[in-house]
């Protein structure tokens, strides 16, 4: 039995699983429904949205559509969610009514707004930055913010740099500014139009990680390897597979995905990405309640992938092995350098020759500087950084060469 606000849900077996979102995420999610004979119906607002390729059904509406998603929910037994674009309040009717929602809606609440979410961390006592929330407009020196600035904040009295963040609908670098003094703060509160903002203090870390975590029904949860990311321009460029650090903070970031996971009772694959300061903290960056880009790896470096884990947890099945099949790894975005329509067919099929090396093509028909188009995986027979570092620029250059 699973427990969904008041209600007790009887298990069931699971055949059909809804998914709102229809990029990348969710077409990745297609050999492992294939092998546990899951079919998977998508709600997306387009046709060429790359998850529509492998679904057994779909619903065109934008992922906010609530109306859409009780469509979705007659054709399907479970549903779970790609991205985080996701209008709470409308679903919720939706949830009273019995539609199984995994993870539930309450356990999304308190992730969805990143100054909600930084709240939410700092009541179960997870490590992380300083943080306020700036709202109203300029001129006002009363802004609301978190207690554990424990002081009234104004933009004279800000230490800066800062990071500022749109507190809905940011991702890959998109809505977050490093913000070097209180004009540049105007500036960019006001091309924001002035909309609340997350601000928090800047951390000079010596490493980024990232972690996958997944959490069953019964409440099993399963940690995969710490991993090192490493961002240009906000961006994750590429992942090295398993991070280099001790087994004491591994021990740590293993702690902060269950202790997160069991106080949200959430039902699903997470991903966390954390600061590794040079004093050896590690403070919690931001929490996505989906697959994320950082476990890309796990498709062809461990025994169980996060998206068959994504399957697993939200059907009910046992939870797979998160174990690396290999030494060590490195997954290289494949980033958009260009506008330009191309399948870049030429320069995947070198990449292909490589060694160990698997790629992934995302079916996108258009490229645009940033956007993720694909990415690259190449398993490794040594867990030394610098194999990793030299095999990642041997991919780049392959890929960002005209």
């Amino acid at each position: 039995m699973e427990t969904i606000g008041s209600e007790m849900m009887p298990q069931k077996e699971i055949q059909r699983v809804g998914v709102i979102g229809g990029g990348q995420l969710a077409w990745m999610m297609a050999g492992a429904a294939k092998s546990l004979g899951i079919e998977l119906v998508i709600q997306t607002p387009h046709p060429t949205d790359p998850a529509v390729a492998i679904a057994s059904d779909s619903i065109f509406a934008p992922i906010h559509d609530a109306t859409a998603t009780a469509q979705l929910a007659s054709r399907c037994d479970v549903i779970t969610f790609e991205n985080e674009f996701i209008n709470l309040d409308a679903l919720m009717p939706l949830a009273q009514q019995g539609v199984c929602f995994r993870p539930r809606l309450e356990a999304l609440a308190p992730l969805l707004d990143k100054y909600d979410q930084r709240s939410y961390l700092e009541d179960i006592g997870l490590p992380q930055p300083n943080f306020m929330t700036l709202e109203g407009e300029i001129g006002n020196e009363e802004f609301i913010h978190a207690a554990s600035f424990r002081q009234p904040l104004n933009l004279s009295n800000l230490e800066f740099p800062l990071v500022l963040k749109a507190r809905r609908h940011g991702y890959d670098g998109q809505g977050t500014f490093i913000i070097k003094d209180s004009t540049s703060l105007q500036e960019i509160w006001k091309k924001l139009g002035y909309a609340p903002v997350l601000l928090e203090e800047f951390i000079p870390f010596e490493r980024e990680l990232a972690v996958i975590a997944a959490r069953s029904v019964t409440g099993e949860v399963v940690v995969y390897p710490v991993v090192e990311t490493q961002q240009e321009e906000q961006v994750c460029r590429r992942v090295l597979v398993p991070a280099e650090i001790s087994s004491a903070i591994v021990a740590e970031i293993e702690a902060i995905a269950r202790t997160l996971l069991n106080s949200l009772q959430a039902v699903g694959v997470f991903g966390l990405e954390l600061f590794l300061t040079a004093d050896g903290k590690v403070l919690v960056n931001e929490v996505s309640p989906r697959t994320h880009n950082s476990g890309h790896f796990t498709l062809d470096a461990c025994k169980t992938s996060q998206f068959e884990q994504q399957l697993r947890a939200v059907t009910g099945l046992p939870l797979g092995s998160p174990a690396l099949k290999c030494d060590a790894a490195v997954m290289v975005n494949l980033l958009g350098y260009e506008y330009s329509q191309n399948d870049y067919l030429e320069k995947r099929q070198k990449l292909a020759s490589l060694p160990q090396t698997f790629v992934h093509w995302y079916g996108k028909t258009e490229s645009r500087p940033g956007r993720k188009l694909g990415h690259v995986t190449v398993l490794l027979d040594s867990k030394e950084k610098a194999e990793g570092l030299t095999i990642s620029k041997k991919v780049e250059s392959l890929w960002y060469t005209p």
